[in-house]
């Protein structure tokens, strides 16, 4: 790292940008320790939606979090007065752009020479969907965030991803859940888009055809579900945590867990930083996109569940409210899996 790019004297003062949602903010945690570990002296800060505090709130490679809620211009003024050093824009979108803009006619100048995006490979991306021509890089999206603090010196430690739960908010299983204790799988009902999920009956199978005590994980939105499934299932074994826990703690039952079942979730890379034995089920996104398990050799274990060859697959970077072809094959057509 050059040190003229910070102010005399003082030590470099780093702004990494990544608004949300859980997952993309536990995929940028390798590089937020890295930054602090590798750049010495290094003063680091994190913006994130207000929302996704909760992600960020106890990793100590933070020293400062700016949240972002309604008001850019109040936000702006916030960043503006902390004279930043360098900026690492892990989010790369319109707002994004605009706050570098903002702080380089604000700030310093300099800015323009110390301000690093990652590329989120759009066209890439669009390609790959509209016309299955995958010509994305075979490289996780970890790794293409650490190419944005390249120029810092700063290089992958191969730790992998970070979660830290803050002091308060882990979960007593024999408090609660006495029959638990002996150990279960934590089961990922939801997803933040229906077509990223199996239906209901199809969990109903896979818990129906194991024995092991099964924790149901979720958001509010997934308590009903999780009651369907709870009483399809006859309840004795199954537990529905959906929107009974706050995030953290739902990442300490992710923690606890001898196995993770999960869709493509946040809670799926919360269950990689705690190097867990992961079972990711794959509906209308594909690993391809780069944001499979990050589990670097001997940490933790994943296996990947698909429908390969289907035509329509896959049709959204992101998902749907339900399948567009009308069939969902991609979920229905899940082989049957032990755990």
């Amino acid at each position: 790292m050059k040190s003229y790019f910070c102010k005399k004297g003082a030590l470099p003062k780093i702004l990494v940008i990544r608004f949300s949602s859980i997952g993309d903010i536990v995929l940028t945690s390798p590089v937020v320790r890295c930054l602090k570990q590798q750049v010495p002296g290094a003063e680091v800060h994190f913006a994130v939606k207000k929302a996704f505090y909760p992600v960020v709130e106890a990793n100590p490679y933070i020293d400062k979090v700016h949240l972002f809620e309604d008001n850019l211009k109040e936000f702006l003024k916030e960043l503006r007065k902390e004279k930043f050093d360098f900026i690492i824009d892990l989010h790369n979108n319109q707002r994004t752009f605009l706050i570098k803009l903002f702080l380089l006619f604000s700030s310093s100048p300099l800015l323009l020479f110390s301000t690093h995006s990652f590329s989120k490979l759009n066209l890439r991306k669009w390609l790959l969907v509209k016309f299955k021509w995958n010509l994305m890089p075979d490289i996780h999206i970890v790794d293409r965030y650490f190419n944005a603090v390249r120029k810092l010196g700063v290089k992958n430690d191969g730790r992998g991803l970070d979660y830290f739960i803050p002091s308060g908010e882990t979960v007593d299983i024999s408090q609660f859940l006495a029959a638990f204790r002996r150990g279960y799988v934590a089961f990922v009902i939801g997803a933040k888009h229906n077509t990223k999920a199996m239906p209901e009956e199809r969990i109903v199978e896979l818990i129906q055809s194991s024995s092991k005590p099964v924790i149901l994980l979720g958001g509010p939105e997934d308590s009903g579900k999780g009651d369907r499934i709870v009483a399809a299932t006859g309840g004795e074994r199954v537990f529905n945590a959906c929107g009974k826990f706050s995030l953290n703690q739902s990442a300490s039952l992710v923690k606890q867990a001898e196995k993770v079942i999960t869709h493509d979730t946040g809670l799926m890379h919360i269950a990689a930083a705690f190097h867990k034995e992961i079972i990711s089920v794959w509906g209308n996104t594909v690993p391809e996109f780069g944001m499979h398990p990050y589990l670097p050799e001997g940490l933790g274990e994943s296996t990947i569940l698909e429908v390969k060859g289907l035509k329509c697959r896959p049709c959204s970077k992101l998902g749907y409210r339900k399948c567009p072809k009308g069939h969902f094959r991609c979920m229905r057509d899940i082989p049957n899996f032990e755990f």
